[in-house]
């Protein structure tokens, strides 16, 4: 059947064109019930037995949402709970012309198998298309078209509510007025928030509504907090004229009201702006991209010597309003958050803090990592919450609101059962994949070497072995054997594209979340004893003196004769009636990592330290029953020097070959205002630190000794690794500083680690293409799909520290809860005006003493900045007595 209006166009020229508009409509559209004995169709989406069980529909239905309730409330349509849905044209269409973003995940549930979600084209059915009257908006005829719909389906289906075998239909709307002329039709029609909260079996999806306009303009505050965010046309033409600079947000970890801008600049000119005070930090987030004016320099101000944490109090831009008189050289360029650039939220995981208010609705939820605000949330679940971890998104930051607002969340795992970690598996997909076999021709037979690997022990995922012998011209032959993991990740497959989006292993306590599949990780890769294995080796020929005379890489098969622990390695080196082949490739290898670490050290390579503790896990409730400190041997050494080396080797390589599309690795120089802390701290002890190059740096360190306290260097060496900025993987076409700062060296990359690491696979590639070993494909040859891929995986690296570091703080929780009071060692790390941050070496543990209380009233302290210490005065009865200091 055809439909077609004629009307008349005047053209530019003045003259007349008459158009036609044709619309074709059908009457063989299938309606997609399985209950339906009219139409003609092969298969069903739509099925009976598939109800909700709901308060208002205790008999099958099937939901027809209007547009508003699919932009709104696609949270509450994406839960696997809802089905059965049929999406009508018109729908799709607005949704489309409206929200693209909502579009794709509407277009995503349709084509999810399972969940019933039919789209019907009811703009090309004869009974269900209608004309636009005279008068009508657009918006009108829509959700008449929508009733009509509805009708259609009703009648079409001859639902009856009496009959054994009848589906009724239901219009789901929040807009009153289309609610009433539904209900004037004799539809079956509800509010979207008045189903949703009907689903007795199902009552977490309340929360999963987004709130209604009355909702949020009863939560929002009459009081403008916040400054207007900058358009982004104002905050790309401010930076572009210098009024404004562009940078990284960085909020404290010890005080919530203020957070410093890391602006990246070229070589070592990157540089920090402070940010103090509520309304100029203006709702941004740790992470943030943000535009950043400064203010003039009369308003500039030193960092705070306050821990500051928020505990709910109305507190103003006044983060230290009684302190000192700061001097003029502590004053750091200060600025405030005018614009918002790219939001960095994500995925936050923590805790609910109920509302003392009797039935209310309205809580705080605190998030693990201290750099994050406390989030608003609401809820009517806060009493099976309480006690739960649970994870959250922020959606939102209102300049009337003190703190963000949330989607609707999802609880992680209850806080006391640590086995349920297990959840974090759950959420990664199955990975079916082939292992390929190749030609053993194209690979050079290393199986005769005395190849040997040393790991932690317990590891299973074996990336490296080693090998040195020497050659009959007396030099020495040294081999780096990595898991051919790209061998059996070929390009562009799902196993890669899933490794590629994890872009690393997290290593928890007790726990490890593979990036790739076990049998790859655990098995067919890993380089274990006495078992074939595919290998791509980096194989020096040296002098004793470490000196590389030639270098070449190969595709290998290799034999490893043993999988040793550092502690075994080192007692078959330290064994003097141990002279066996392995044994004597232990030594030759000791021998040259010590040479070569000097030298590196004397280029300027730094050698920091940061406490690394291991948790021994019970086999049955997984609980930690012991903690110790990780201790470094010598063979630890050893092992990471090789690695530094071949990781330098193929950086070169690879770089000389692709100038453009080389994957990177580099270590930007810190700002020198992030050497303070650590400039203060060897003042206190009347040491100078000189900061001028990582050459300084590393002399400088090495000579900071305090008779009497031998823990000291440790302290700053700990000290100095929190100055350093993150280590980034980059393109080499897209960037030109490649100088990795803390190993002095002009260029490096990752090699040494595949079966942990999705960079180390893209530099395998680069390597084999290089050598002729495998051929190259457009992605890889394509600058800024790299960089975009080093994006994603620099992210991925911080996130999955971010998880290690929470999983030790989990576990040294449940550690020390049943242990009560214990006395160790410990150390000030800083000193705050009202606080002291603690170092307790034997456990790894770091923590805040605050000198005051809830209950208690702080003792009368005066504060130096610049030592940084806390004196307590002598009473006036004591004149003998002396000051007692606490410094660092």
């Amino acid at each position: 059947m055809l439909k077609s209006k004629t009307f008349v166009k005047k053209t530019r020229s003045g003259g007349v064109m008459k158009v036609v508009r044709e619309h074709y409509l059908r009457d063989d559209i299938w309606c997609g019930s399985e209950i339906c004995t009219e139409c003609k169709q092969d298969s069903t989406v739509l099925q009976r037995d598939a109800c909700i069980e709901s308060n208002l529909c205790t008999f099958p239905h099937y939901l027809v949402p209007d547009t508003n309730v699919v932009l709104h409330q696609i949270d509450v349509l994406e839960d696997p709970v809802i089905c059965n849905v049929i999406i009508l044209q018109t729908v799709l269409q607005e949704v489309r012309h409206r929200s693209a973003p909502v579009y794709k995940r509407l277009k995503d549930i349709i084509h999810e198998q399972g969940r019933h979600f039919y789209t019907f084209t009811n703009e090309h059915h004869r009974e269900t298309f209608i004309e636009r009257e005279p008068g009508e908006s657009a918006n009108d005829r829509n959700d008449r078209a929508i009733r009509v719909a509805v009708k259609w389906y009703s009648q079409h289906l001859k639902t009856d509510e009496s009959g054994p075998d009848g589906v009724r239909v239901v219009l789901l709307t929040n807009d009153q007025g289309n609610k009433q002329k539904a209900e004037d039709n004799g539809l079956l029609v509800y509010r979207c928030n008045e189903y949703i909260k009907s689903l007795i079996a199902n009552t977490e999806l309340v929360d999963r509504l987004a709130l209604s306009n009355e909702d949020k303009n009863e939560i929002a505050s009459s009081k403008i907090l916040f400054p207007e965010h900058l358009p982004l046309s104002k905050i790309q033409a401010g930076i572009k004229s210098g009024s404004f600079i562009q940078g990284t947000f960085r909020a404290s970890r010890d005080n919530y009201l203020e957070a410093t801008v890391f602006v990246q600049g070229e070589g070592e000119d990157s540089n920090e702006v402070l940010i103090q005070g509520l309304q100029n930090l203006n709702r941004a987030v740790h992470q943030d991209v943000v535009a950043v004016q400064l203010l003039p320099k009369n308003q500039w101000v030193a960092p705070s010597s306050v821990v500051l944490q928020d505990e709910g109090a109305a507190k103003d831009d006044d983060v230290d309003g009684d302190e000192e008189e700061k001097l003029v050289n502590s004053m750091k360029a200060t600025g405030k958050v005018v614009g918002i650039i790219k939001r960095s939220w994500r995925p936050f995981c923590g805790m609910l803090n109920v509302s003392q208010i009797k039935e209310s609705t309205r809580h705080l939820f605190t998030p693990a990592d201290r750099r994050i605000p406390r989030i608003r949330i609401e809820t009517r679940q806060a009493s099976t919450l309480a006690g739960q971890r649970i994870m959250v998104a922020i959606d939102g930051w209102p300049k009337d609101s003190r703190y963000p607002n949330v989607r609707p969340f999802r609880m992680m795992y209850p806080t006391e059962k640590q086995r349920l970690l297990q959840h974090l598996v759950s959420i990664i997909n199955d990975v079916w994949f082939r292992a390929i076999l190749s030609d053993m021709a194209q690979r050079q037979d290393l199986r005769h070497l005395t190849v040997c690997s040393v790991d932690p022990p317990g590891c299973t995922d074996i990336d490296d072995a080693l090998h040195c012998r020497e050659l009959e011209n007396g030099n020495l032959e040294v081999g780096v054997h990595i898991a051919d993991v790209s061998h059996f990740i070929r390009p562009g497959n799902a196993l890669d594209k899933e490794a590629a989006n994890r872009g690393t292993t997290v290593y928890l306590c007790g726990k490890r979340i593979d990036m790739v599949p076990e049998l790859l990780s655990s098995n067919l890769c890993s380089l274990r004893s006495n078992v074939e294995r595919f290998a791509f080796s980096c194989i020096w020929e040296m002098n004793h003196n470490a000196e590389i005379l030639k270098t070449r890489f190969t595709k290998s098969v290799i034999n490893s004769k043993a999988s040793l622990t550092y502690a075994e390695a080192q007692m078959r080196i330290d064994d003097t009636n141990k002279n066996d082949d392995i044994t004597k490739s232990l030594r030759g290898l000791n021998k040259l990592a010590k040479i070569l670490k000097r030298k590196r050290i004397e280029n300027g390579a730094l050698t920091l330290s940061s406490l690394e503790v291991r948790f021994h896990i019970d086999s049955e409730t997984h609980d930690p029953i012991d903690l110790q400190t990780k201790e470094l041997k010598e063979t630890n050494s050893m092992v990471e020097e090789f690695m530094l080396l071949a990781n330098i080797s193929v950086a070169q390589k690879i770089y000389d070959e692709f100038p453009e599309c080389a994957l990177l690795r580099k270590h930007p120089a810190p700002p020198p205002s992030n050497y303070d802390i650590l400039m203060k701290a060897a003042k206190s002890k009347n040491v100078t630190i000189h900061v001028d190059s990582a050459k300084a740096l590393a002399d400088s360190l090495d000579g900071a000794k305090v008779d009497g306290f031998q823990y000291f260097n440790t302290l700053l060496r700990i000290l100095a690794t929190r100055c350093m900025m993150q280590a980034v993987y980059f393109c080499s076409g897209m960037d030109s500083d490649f100088h990795h700062y803390g190993l002095a060296s002009p260029i490096y990359t990752h090699f040494t680690s595949p079966i942990r690491r999705y960079a180390d696979i893209i530099v395998h590639r680069l390597l084999a293409v290089a050598i002729g070993a495998d051929s190259t494909y457009p992605d890889l040859m394509d600058k800024h799909k790299q960089s975009a891929l080093c994006n994603n995986l620099n992210y991925r690296h911080k996130m999955s520290q971010y998880a290690q570091r929470a999983s030790v703080a989990f576990h040294t929780q449940l550690f020390f809860k049943t242990r009560g009071i214990l006395n160790e060692e410990g150390f000030v790390l800083f000193v705050r005006k009202n606080a002291i941050i603690v170092l307790i070496p034997k456990f790894g543990l770091e923590g805040t003493v605050f000198f005051d209380s809830k209950d208690k009233a702080s003792p009368k302290l005066v504060f130096d900045e610049e030592i940084p210490g806390v004196s307590v005065p002598v009473p006036e009865a004591e004149p003998q007595a002396k000051k007692q200091k606490l410094d660092r």
